[in-house]
């Protein structure tokens, strides 16, 4: 039988709000520094955050938009040049305060701290970002299992990440409940067999999430209601915000159908 013991969860989009306002931002002003006329729109950064990773991200754009650019010879090189730049300038904002928790994060972790759940990150953001926003915001050493970046071969939606998380905490699928919120993270904890809540963000609102146990606005808080996308309606009851009660009824009943899913 399932028991929760821990909860696991993406970064980017899911803890905060960093992919429009924060890498977006923060991959323009690289640009700029490298004295390329590039800007990411809010519309074509829509299109590119499918493409998991900073520097995976970068070359789809060089390849698919900017095919007349002659980068030098070692085009890794140079990505990982321009990408070490705009993580630096990506974690002066964190540092700034521009990029707050989404609602409800800081609350669920508070409780899940009180009643001793384990706690785990799993993202593709590289390291140094994923810390800086812990930093700013909460704690990283309330993370027992910080996974980030290219500590794994392949990122998301290779399910890879939540396997080394799993291996490393000693821990089962039945044993977590994952949050994520875009159709690559959600892919990649189904594929390790964990049960999975997403809270939608403006760039993944109208994605397919088939196989989410819920998909939500976001966490909620007591004053301000979550919005229920799509997902197992027994489980709610009368719930109104995202707690532990609740995600322990989610783990204890993972039925959430592809009919149920959001279109």
């Amino acid at each position: 039988m399932s028991q929760l013991r821990a909860l696991i969860f993406d970064v980017d989009g899911t803890l905060a709000e960093t992919e429009r306002d924060g890498h977006r931002v923060a991959f323009n002003r690289a640009f700029t520094e490298a004295g390329l006329d590039w800007d990411w729109s809010i519309a074509l950064y829509g299109k590119l955050v499918s493409v998991s990773g900073g520097k995976e991200r970068l070359k789809h754009y060089i390849h698919h938009y900017q095919s007349d650019f002659e980068p030098p010879s070692d085009l890794d090189a140079f990505v990982r040049r321009l990408h070490a730049t705009k993580t630096e300038i990506y974690r002066q904002l964190l540092h700034d305060g521009a990029i707050p928790l989404r609602s409800g994060v800081k609350r669920l972790l508070d409780e899940a701290r009180r009643e001793n759940l384990r706690l785990a990150i799993a993202t593709t953001s590289a390291l140094p970002n994923a810390i800086a926003l812990l930093e700013k915001h909460l704690d990283p050493d309330w993370f027992e299992e910080i996974a980030a970046g290219d500590i794994v071969p392949a990122k998301k939606p290779a399910p890879d990440i939540y396997h080394y998380v799993l291996d490393k905490m000693a821990l089962t699928p039945q044993d977590c409940l994952v949050f994520e919120d875009s159709p690559h993270g959600l892919q990649a904890s189904l594929s390790a067999g964990l049960t999975t809540v997403v809270t939608v963000n403006d760039y993944t609102r109208h994605s397919e999430f088939s196989g989410a146990a819920l998909v939500l606005g976001s966490l909620g808080e007591p004053d301000t209601s979550f919005e229920v996308l799509s997902g197992n309606a027994g489980t709610l009851a009368d719930a109104n915000y995202f707690d532990c009660a609740l995600a322990r009824r989610l783990l204890e009943s993972p039925t959430a159908s592809s009919e149920d899913s959001h279109p």
